[in-house]
């Protein structure tokens, strides 16, 4: 009787020790799966960190607008740090110049972005220490080009930058009555107009790719 009592008494020992090994284990095991997990996650960020650096150096690289020549009937958002009252959105006159308070008359037409702002900041000097302006560019309305006869959206355009003929009619499309094969570019340099062959038909097979020049503000592609 008392060797079956010792022989339960060792069992139960054995099977309190068994639990004991098994949360232990346990323990060890999740420990080792957290760890796994907080390596994956450094892991992820590292791989994430040259993707952020790269976005950060393209956000750094300045826009092609940086070189963009105001004209006139563009509009421009000038604005002077912790000055309120000097804060304008206006049109740039035919003339090319802007009115702005404390300045009257300032000359932006044939100004990129970046030099009026130094201008205008040279300037308000005599007013204000230190000013810090911003010129920006809300509408270049002076960049546009015209499409008329037989497309489907006839009359003024924005020129974007490096626009060609081909890309402007893929804009303004084709009514049913066009003739592809005659149509014809319209352009005044030095206050003489020339008249430029524009053959769809060929260009769009590769052929003829002189033709599709480069536009310029105030170019006007007529498709008969």
């Amino acid at each position: 009787m008392k060797k079956a009592i010792l022989k339960r008494e060792s069992l139960k020992k054995r099977g309190k020790k068994a639990i004991r090994i098994l949360l232990m284990l346990w323990v060890a095991t999740a420990a080792a799966a957290v760890l796994a997990q907080s390596t994956d996650a450094a892991s992820d960020e590292a791989k994430a960190k040259p993707d952020t650096a790269a976005a950060a150096t393209a956000a750094a690289t300045p826009d092609t607008t940086a070189d963009y020549v105001i004209g006139s009937d563009d509009v421009l958002q000038i604005s002077v740090w912790h000055e309120p009252d000097l804060k304008e959105t206006l049109p740039v006159r035919p003339d090319g110049k802007i009115s702005l308070p404390l300045l009257n008359d300032v000359q932006a037409a044939g100004l990129t972005p970046l030099q009026l702002k130094d201008s205008i900041t040279e300037k308000l000097k005599k007013y204000i220490a230190d000013p810090r302006v911003t010129v920006v560019v809300t509408a270049m309305n002076s960049r546009r080009i015209f499409v008329t006869g037989e497309v489907q959206h006839t009359g003024p355009m924005a020129l974007l930058p490096h626009m060609t003929v081909l890309q402007a009619l893929a804009q303004a499309g084709f009514t049913q009555f066009a003739n592809p094969k005659a149509i014809y570019l319209l352009r005044t340099e030095n206050g003489k107009q020339e008249k430029l062959p524009f053959n769809y038909k060929e260009v769009v097979k590769g052929n003829h790719p002189e033709q599709n020049i480069a536009l310029k503000p105030g170019d006007t592609v007529v498709v008969p």
